[in-house]
């Protein structure tokens, strides 16, 4: 009996050791995760409003911050541009439950920040320059720090890459080709030619007329291209988060920067031309990059890219489109979570 006691004893203690040994390992609790308590942005629910320096002035960006994870931190960058955080709102339904912080911004322009009129401001440098000032007011340190991009914010964050990536933890690239020529080239002679011959040939036409206004153009492509590559869903099934963020886009930054064309880049937007497919092997920092099966982005392209970076993952997600979290969501989030934690976990 003496030596069955102490046997119970033993395993007693080695349960309490590893209850203890779990806990120092695992991510914040529900109670710390959602605790604003210590948080200068308690009052707020975890929102900010953070003083932009621009060459036109002072400007202010709307961020929210969700949850409390000390090791894990992601800065969204929406895409565009113009248009907004919302585009991110199903992630509330899979990372906090990870213990994952990530932290929505909407970019000077765009719609619950402020929306200067200056055209000026609208180029990639200085947005690159803006991402790195709302870094430094979140405090967020290279021990911290994911960037994630999707469509423009992928460009967006290449190039804050590029430049800062001394900041960086990780990296997501997101259904963003690395050159914009390629995305045209893939546009008009690959997902073009998926349209009906007489379809494409109007909104072509269109095009080259410059008649934007015309209201066939919107028209065409809502129902021959977005429902099936940027949310491969009947536009009547569209997640409420998806049309808010359309309804609030800004045109005057999207055109400036983009053009109006699905096709291609407007000759004069300011992101005409843009290249980064000879530097994008300089990005040493961990890299994600997330290509969809359906997607207006080439996913053999994002692959390729993946080879590129040297400390890269390919993330592809068979079923889905532009915005995969919305119809793939399987694929992405689990990948998305994976390689957080990988990283976290020194395992990158």
């Amino acid at each position: 009996m003496k030596y069955l006691k102490l046997f119970y004893l033993l395993i007693l203690i080695g349960l309490m050791s590893c209850s203890k040994n779990d806990k120092e390992t695992a991510q914040p609790g529900p109670g710390k995760y959602f605790d604003f308590s210590d948080q200068a942005d308690k009052q707020q629910g975890g929102v900010r409003m953070i003083p932009i320096t621009t060459p036109s002035g002072e400007f202010n960006v709307w961020t929210k911050r969700v949850g409390n994870n000390p090791k894990i931190k992601v800065l969204l960058l929406h895409g565009g541009p113009g248009m907004t955080h919302e585009i991110y709102t199903s992630f509330d339904g899979y990372l906090p439950q990870e213990g994952i912080e990530y932290i929505y911004y909407d970019q000077l322009g765009s719609y619950y920040s402020d929306q200067p009129t200056d055209s000026t401001l609208w180029t990639i440098d200085r947005f690159v320059d803006e991402v790195e000032q709302v870094r430094i007011a979140l405090g967020l340190t290279p021990d911290n720090f994911y960037l994630y991009g999707q469509s423009w914010g992928g460009m967006l964050a290449m190039e804050y890459a590029l430049k800062h990536q001394d900041k960086l933890k990780g990296l997501i690239i997101s259904n963003m080709m690395a050159s914009l020529p390629e995305y045209e080239k893939y546009a008009k002679e690959v997902l073009g030619p998926q349209m009906p011959p007489e379809v494409f040939k109007e909104i072509m036409e269109i095009e080259e007329n410059n008649d934007f206004d015309n209201p066939r153009f919107a028209e065409l492509l809502m129902e021959h291209h977005y429902q099936y590559h940027v949310l491969r869903k009947p536009l009547a099934e569209w997640p409420e988060a998806m049309n808010r963020t359309m309804k609030h886009v800004n045109p005057d930054v999207y055109v400036r920067m983009q053009g109006f064309s699905e096709f291609g880049i407007t000759p004069g937007a300011t992101l005409k031309g843009w290249d980064r497919s000879q530097d994008i092997s300089k990005i040493t920092v961990p890299t994600l990059v997330v290509g969809s099966g359906h997607d207006t982005m080439d996913p053999k392209y994002m692959e390729w890219m993946s080879t590129e970076i040297p400390n890269a993952r390919y993330l592809f997600c068979p079923d889905g489109s532009h915005v995969v979290q919305y119809d793939d969501p399987e694929h992405f989030f689990s990948g998305l979570i994976q390689f957080l934690k990988d990283v976290d976990a020194g395992k990158m």
